[in-house]
């Protein structure tokens, strides 16, 4: 697939990070499958326990390329200028939505992106300056139910992908969302009982939502705020 970036720097930095990322998928799903053999339950089902986060802390769980090209896209055709990211971790979706806000010729746009661990928002701070995105994002570090409390105005995009707070997520910038906004949410196929509450959300007409199931790998839920 030909990038539609056209920034050298950029995507020699995210084909390294992509293919870290892939190289912990064996690893991951092995994780995964004993967790759900143990409990009987998949990942989206049970809590963020310490033993998930042990595991992991240093796992870039990376959204897939073609989902991140994609994201790229919706901003460019959204005129993004305000874009929020639920779910950070090393900062490789980040860098294509703030690929995004700078290709739109927003000066003054941001990503706002939400990381947990401080470790990996180290990370995600060296790849920014390493991609010279650093200028379009506003990394916040800590829970999202509270960095999310205010966007700073309308927001043109939100992708999600983090599955144990999504509805939080959705639930905080939901308000701040303009008519014609997109959500873009992952794995709402692979991980569909754990996003029922979700989905909840996403279909009660009074949150003015519109929504439909993208068939990329494990689902892409792909949502527009209608007008008012």
């Amino acid at each position: 697939m030909t990038s539609p970036l056209h920034d050298p720097v950029l995507e020699g930095l995210l084909d390294r990070l992509h293919a870290q990322s892939d190289e912990q998928v064996a690893e991951t799903s092995a994780f995964t499958a004993e967790q759900r053999r143990v409990s009987g339950q998949d990942r989206s089902q049970r809590g963020f326990d310490d033993n998930m986060r042990r595991f992991y802390s240093d796992k870039l769980v990376a959204l897939d390329r073609d989902k991140a090209t994609f994201c790229y896209q919706v901003g460019r055709a959204l005129g993004a200028r305000r874009v929020v990211e639920a779910g950070t971790s090393h900062g490789v979706s980040t860098l294509y939505l703030a690929a995004a806000v700078r290709d739109n010729g927003h000066d003054d746009g941001v990503v706002i992106a939400t990381e947990y661990e401080p470790a990996k928002a180290a990370i995600a701070r060296a790849n920014f300056d390493e991609a010279g995105l650093a200028p379009w994002i506003e990394l916040r570090e800590g829970d999202l139910r509270e960095t999310l409390v205010d966007c700073g105005g309308p927001v043109d995009f939100l992708l999600v992908d983090i599955w144990h707070v999504a509805l939080d997520a959705l639930e905080l910038v939901a308000p701040a969302l303009r008519p014609g906004a997109v959500v873009v949410t992952d794995n709402t196929i692979a991980s569909a009982q754990g996003y029922e509450p979700y989905f909840e959300f996403l279909n009660d007409p009074a949150n003015k939502l519109r929504t439909m199931t993208l068939p990329f790998t494990g689902g892409l839920e792909f949502t527009i705020r209608v007008g008012d």
